[in-house]
């Protein structure tokens, strides 16, 4: 087998496998060299090229969360890393494994007026779990016991429940192509056991079985069978609520799935009802503002925080107690110990509410102006069984938020800085691991103008389809309060423009349709998805009028409240 001449670099390839990181995204420069050299090379190794680092890092998280394992990006060295920093908090916040390998200058040459050469250290100290340097070259035993164990350590962060991003630098010297013959070893995974913290049943069961108004409220998972059965069970005390937004991916009648779309048809006056005294969290991110707000305010007594992953994290303010363990685990001991509590009908209050309010949607859907919404309607209502979902950031996640979810779809949504850079990469990146699902993204023109370079990529196939909506700029500004109360409303909130996505589709080789009503729409909905007629993806823009979108959401909020 090939590798490069720099054992150091060939070791830490070796280490890379044992610790389940097999698919790497490299983006093209020469300090890299050495490492994109001895990747390739190797039979165990999928490698890709990805150009622009900003939308290879984003790549990186969507392979991640189908592979359900690390993803490795690796750049040459300067600003070429700086690049990656959106992606990173991203993967930290969201807790996915991605890996940073970032080739660098040697030490002697930083700050002494080199070319692409940068302080890499420390970049990324405020969103990474772990940080390491790695030597071109090795020279002895206990060089190598050493880096081995760092490495373990680092992984350790990729392949536990509580998973982040890490990041590997290795300075590297001239002559950067020369490789050497080694003899072939299959790699050995590293196995690591994580232990789960104990749950004080006993103080969980005397607050649990003393409180009428119980809520658990779910944010970002990935689809989990088991755990929406028990949380169904659970759901069945009529004393307890489960909230749930799509990004849960956990579907059932039991639970109340529109967060936004239920809060804003409780009556002022009525608010104190709806409010829980016990809380019980899982899960990342929750979308809705409105919970936020209205759990903050609330006279909440014991808030549980159930989960690995940022344990001290006090969303609501009222954390009490954070118990690191899956939550699985723990609704199964509750369940044994507790049972069905019934000791009140706050949960059936709320789904009684969920009820009517869809009684009353119904009606106002078949009257509805041609805007953003209705248009959501529509679209939602043909997405795929048993599709990838992709929700692009700022007002399209909202709009998907006043949807039930489909039960046999999976939904995603960079919810943890929530900003609009990266949203198209990651659905390509998934798409390119999940070839036998259809991928359907959702997105915004900015959000789409911004990251296309997404399309700039060898790897896409037939099975991805990117649905845009253009409104002629950022109609969140409109929707939320404040920004339409100023004079820049216009250039530099919602940067109103009179752009389209067809030069760009000619330029990447992507099917192109348009629409600019719910007819056209319909009509090219068979086409648009039909996976047989083309091995190239497929968008279609859909132009919604701006001036009235935000009218017309708001006459949605006072039908139901």
């Amino acid at each position: 087998m090939i590798t490069t001449e720099k054992s150091g670099i060939s070791l830490f390839v070796e280490q890379c496998l044992n610790n389940k990181l097999t698919h790497f995204i490299c983006s093209p420069g020469s300090r890299n060299a050495p490492i994109v050299i001895a990747l390739d090379e190797h039979p165990e190794i999928k490698t890709f090229i990805i150009n622009d680092e900003r939308s290879a890092g984003f790549y990186a998280i969507g392979m991640a969360q189908q592979l359900k394992s690390p993803v490795a990006v690796v750049c040459t060295s300067g600003s070429a890393m700086l690049n990656y920093y959106p992606a990173v908090a991203e993967a930290y916040y969201q807790c996915v494994p991605i890996v940073v390998i970032s080739a660098d200058r040697p030490k002697e040459w930083v700050n002494h007026g080199d070319g692409q050469t940068i302080v890499q250290n420390g970049v990324y100290k405020n969103h990474i779990r772990y940080e390491m340097e790695v030597p071109e070259k090795v020279n002895s035993i206990n060089e190598i016991d050493c880096i081995k164990s760092k490495m373990n350590s680092a992984f350790h962060y990729c392949n536990t429940f509580w998973k982040g991003p890490i990041h590997f630098n290795i300075p590297i010297s001239e002559p950067l192509y020369d490789t050497i013959e080694v003899d072939y070893f299959k790699s050995k995974l590293n196995f690591l056991k994580v232990h789960e913290e104990k749950i004080d049943l006993d103080l969980f069961s005397e607050q649990w079985v003393s409180s009428k108004k119980k809520m658990i409220l779910c944010g970002q998972l990935s689809k989990n069978i088991p755990l929406q059965n028990l949380l169904s069970e659970i759901a069945k005390d009529t004393s307890v609520v489960v909230l749930v937004e799509n990004t849960s991916n956990l579907v059932d009648s039991n639970f109340v799935q529109c967060i936004d779309r239920m809060l804003n048809s409780i009556d002022e006056g009525q608010i104190q009802f709806y409010q829980p005294d016990f809380l019980v969290t899982i899960g990342g991110a929750v979308v809705s503002k409105r919970i936020k707000k209205f759990l903050r305010k609330a006279n909440i007594k014991f808030h549980w925080k159930i989960g690995f992953e940022f344990p001290e994290m006090n969303t609501y303010r009222h954390l009490y107690k954070s118990i690191r363990c899956l939550p699985y685990t723990f609704f199964s001991s509750i369940m044994h110990k507790n049972g069905l509590i019934n000791n009140s009908t706050y949960g059936n209050m709320w789904k009684q509410n969920d009820y009517l309010i869809k009684d009353k949607l119904s009606d106002f859907y078949s009257k509805i102006e041609y805007s953003d919404l209705a248009v959501y309607e529509i679209i939602l209502d043909y997405l795929p069984e048993d599709s990838i979902f992709h929700m692009g950031n700022s007002s399209v996640v909202r709009y998907c938020q006043l949807f039930d979810s489909i039960k046999s779809i999976s939904y995603y949504s960079n919810r943890g800085t929530s900003g609009i850079d990266g949203s198209l990469s990651t659905a390509c990146g998934a798409s390119i691991i999940a070839k036998d699902k259809c991928n359907i993204v959702i997105i915004g023109d900015l959000s789409f103008f911004y990251d296309s370079n997404a399309l700039w990529s060898r790897y896409l196939n037939q099975n991805l389809r990117i649905i845009l909506i253009n409104n002629g700029g950022g109609g969140i500004f409109k929707i939320i309060d404040g920004p339409s109360k100023t004079n820049q409303l216009d250039d530099f909130f919602v940067s109103k423009h009179q752009n389209k996505a067809k030069g760009i589709c000619d330029a990447f080789d992507i099917n192109y349709f348009q629409a600019y009503n719910i007819k056209e729409i319909e009509n090219q909905m068979e086409e648009f998805y039909d996976l047989t007629d083309s091995n190239r993806p497929k968008l279609i823009e859909i132009f919604t009028p701006g001036n009235i979108n935000h009218i017309v959401l708001r006459n949605f909020f006072e039908t139901i409240k």
